[in-house]
């Protein structure tokens, strides 16, 4: 693997639970970086702006730092991670009180220069 042809962008506090998050990134992996931003313009998912904005942040990576041709990019990988979780809590019934978990992820995605389009194995 050659470290010049790849480019890389990261957002670290996606407030969106990670298999939720998952779902929509693998849906990218291995696309042309046009078909995937269109993929991602209209996709009726809310977070589907926040992977947007990093595959552009990754495209803009490879351009302006490693000077890659942007007609030549894929989706080589796309990952999600958990971060942190916010934690508050709602009254119930008796004096009691339950909680309540809001999961945050990190997404991380890489862009990869390539000449022809690899075969996949079926």
């Amino acid at each position: 693997m050659n470290e010049n042809l790849i480019a890389i962008a990261k957002d670290n506090m996606i407030r969106i639970s990670p298999s939720k998050l998952s779902i929509l990134v693998n849906s990218i992996v291995n696309m042309k970086v046009s078909s995937a931003i269109n993929q991602l313009k209209f996709s009726s998912k809310r977070v589907s702006r926040n992977i947007l904005k990093v595959l552009n942040a990754a495209v803009a990576n490879a351009e302006n730092n490693k000077q890659l041709d942007i007609d030549k990019l894929f989706v080589k990988e796309a990952f999600v991670g958990k971060s942190l979780r916010m934690k508050r809590w709602r009254p119930r019934a008796k004096g009691r009180a339950a909680s309540i978990i809001k999961p945050f992820s990190k997404v991380t995605i890489i862009v990869e220069e390539r000449t022809e389009l690899k075969k996949e194995n079926k």
